[in-house]
């Protein structure tokens, strides 16, 4: 077995552990709200802090990986948007839960894990400038799309309202406090202290498998019923069509092969946790967000092998 097959064999055996954790009832179904907040909440905020204090990010070619990286999510987001509503004859809002569902990429649970498996501490740095603006970016064009185009007849919120609510989400999000207490340390030069190393190295490392576990064990929640076809369509999208279009942007723009490959995979990963959040919040598509994102996983034990082969051929 090769080392890159027994990887995405080990990152989606994690996930299948934690699945089935929860459907046999060995662990409480109210475990995997705490397993997660613990992951999200304390390991991956200190794994990003020390991420962006220790690492030399020089040649990674941020602006154009962003570029790059952006407009395939873009792209898809749109495509995602039509393929809901021209297809499927869903409304309005149900479209925008579509378009985020087909562009979201789990970039924490299961992307974190997966480029640290793949690429090591240097694939986790590139990693760790897309998570620095995908939160940002993906919270605030769901936000304007739903108070500018999914409000019905109701007048379009001030800006400034949509600023507001943009600015409260991002900075009590603990992803965000890590990665800018991080920068904040870095601008100092001051090296960390040893203590605080050991602690950050010490919880930050519990990060992966234990976001991995947490995932599966939330999927217990959701399954697949219902919504079979729109969400099939979805994750067409999501797994094939955004890392193709991720693909052909990196390699015209040029980035340096690791960054290329990073980009691409994650891309190609399924959507994540928070499509079906934005669902939530904005009580729109519930079902298609999470029938989506546990077919769009399942899926990825082979798909992201087939982006792992591609990108292993396209940039050496």
């Amino acid at each position: 077995m090769s080392p890159l097959t027994e990887t995405v064999l080990f990152v989606f055996g994690l996930v299948a552990l934690g699945y089935l954790a929860g459907v046999t009832g060995y662990l409480k179904a109210q475990s995997a709200e705490g397993v997660a907040e613990f992951a999200v909440g304390v390991a991956m905020p200190l794994l990003l802090f020390e991420t962006m204090v220790k690492s030399d990010f020089h040649g990674a070619a941020p602006w154009s990986l962003w570029g790059a990286y952006f407009s395939a999510v873009a792209l898809t987001w749109a495509a995602g948007h039509l393929v809901t509503t021209r297809l499927f004859g869903r409304d309005r809002r149900t479209g925008i839960v579509g378009g985020v569902s087909a562009s979201y990429s789990n970039v924490v649970l299961l992307g974190a894990p997966f480029i640290l498996g793949i690429y090591g501490p240097q694939g986790f740095e590139v990693l760790s400038l897309i998570v620095a603006v995908h939160l940002p970016v993906m919270m605030m064009a769901s936000i304007v799309m739903f108070e500018m185009f999914g409000r019905g007849d109701a007048q379009a919120a001030h800006p400034l309202r949509i600023l507001r609510r943009f600015l409260h989400k991002l900075l009590v999000n603990p992803l965000i406090i890590g990665i800018l207490a991080g920068l904040a340390w870095r601008v100092t030069g001051v090296p960390l202290p040893g203590l605080v190393s050991r602690l950050a190295e010490a919880l930050g490392g519990t990060a992966a498998p234990v976001a991995l576990f947490a995932m599966g064990l939330g999927l217990n929640r959701f399954g697949i019923s219902g919504h079979i076809g729109p969400s099939l369509g979805l994750s067409v999208l999501k797994l094939f069509v955004m890392p193709a279009l991720t693909l052909a942007l990196v390699w015209l723009l040029g980035l340096p092969p690791l960054t290329a490959k990073v980009a691409v995979l994650v891309a190609a990963l399924p959507s994540g946790i928070n499509s079906y959040l934005i669902a939530v919040q904005f009580n729109a598509g519930q079902g298609l967000a999470s029938n989506q994102m546990t077919l769009a996983t399942a899926c990825a034990v082979v798909t992201t092998s087939f982006w792992l082969a591609v990108t292993a051929q396209v940039f050496g």
